[in-house]
């Protein structure tokens, strides 16, 4: 970890951005870019942990983006706590910061759409049709304003890390996107910002979650049949209490449906604990030992 000198310089504009970018690069250094939406926890701070094992000069950009909440979704309650996360990233020595207001990222007048396809079909895009669209504009922008060197995103957004690295891909967007493991609490649970919308009695149920899914992807790794698995798994998190929105077996690079072309598979859920929804995947190793 870099010895902690300063706080991080913290830039409102591209325009600052660029000129901080461009005055490390000048003395040599590789650039990290670790986006986040703030409400630093873990799982975050693991990526810049990452990011710095790997660049000389590491970005976090914090901005809760807009165009990716529907308006019945949590944008206003999303949470915020920008001392609480600048402090976090001062004790890790980040370099820099960037901190843009919604009208620096979407001024007056703007009218560019980003429509991605690919692995955004299915899953989230069922209940959340302009997720990705929306996460594909703002991390375009982001890339684009920053031209690092690599970007990282966490796989706990395993869907939306399989989009970001198909449209920079398509794109030709000169940064080598990069995944961070998913940082888990003690009982399992993947840590989120929207963990803290949990009550206490629906935060003491959320390790069912993890729990089936280690459960399911033993038993596929077993052999057994995914259907039968999966309505396994389902009638579990229903019993604790959860409402499944999904829970899919996909080919881990593409994320359609395993196939015979098949080599790595990824095991997907969300569901909601109460009012929250939570997501998670774990790797299934694919195809089976046992050749199933």
């Amino acid at each position: 970890m870099p010895p902690v000198t300063s706080s991080p310089m913290v830039h409102e504009t591209v325009a600052a951005l660029r000129a901080d970018i461009a005055a490390a690069r000048a003395k040599g250094a590789r650039i990290a870019l670790v986006p986040t939406m703030g409400a630093l926890h873990e799982g975050h701070l693991s990526l810049v942990r990452a990011a710095q094992a790997e660049a000389e000069h590491v970005v976090v950009s914090i901005f809760v983006n807009p165009t990716q909440f529907a308006p019945n979704e949590d944008f206003d309650a999303y949470p915020r706590d920008t001392e609480a996360d600048l402090r976090q990233l001062a004790e890790l020595g980040v370099n820099a910061v960037f901190l843009p207001r919604i009208e620096e990222v979407y001024p007056a007048g703007f009218a560019t759409s980003v429509s991605v396809g690919g692995p955004s079909a299915g899953l989230e895009s069922e209940t959340r049709p302009h997720f990705f669209n929306g996460v594909a504009l703002v991390v375009t922008k982001l890339l684009l304003a920053a031209l690092p060197d690599i970007a990282i995103f966490g796989e706990k957004d395993y869907q939306q890390l399989c989009v970001i690295r198909q449209f920079v891909r398509d794109l030709d967007i000169p940064v080598e996107i990069r995944g961070g493991a998913t940082v888990r609490e003690a009982d399992g649970l993947a840590m989120s910002s929207r963990n803290r919308y949990l009550t206490q009695n629906d935060r003491a149920r959320a390790a069912a979650l993890p729990a089936a899914l280690r459960a399911a992807v033993a038993a596929l790794e077993a052999g057994r049949d995914p259907q039968a698995v999966r309505a396994e798994a389902t009638e579990t998190l229903i019993a604790a209490g959860f409402v499944v929105d999904y829970l899919e077996l996909r080919d881990a690079n593409t994320l359609a449906p395993v196939g015979t072309g098949t080599t790595a598979a990824r095991l997907l859920v969300a569901a909601k604990l109460g009012t929250t929804r939570l997501i998670d995947n774990m790797a299934v190793a694919w195809p089976p030992a046992t050749g199933g």
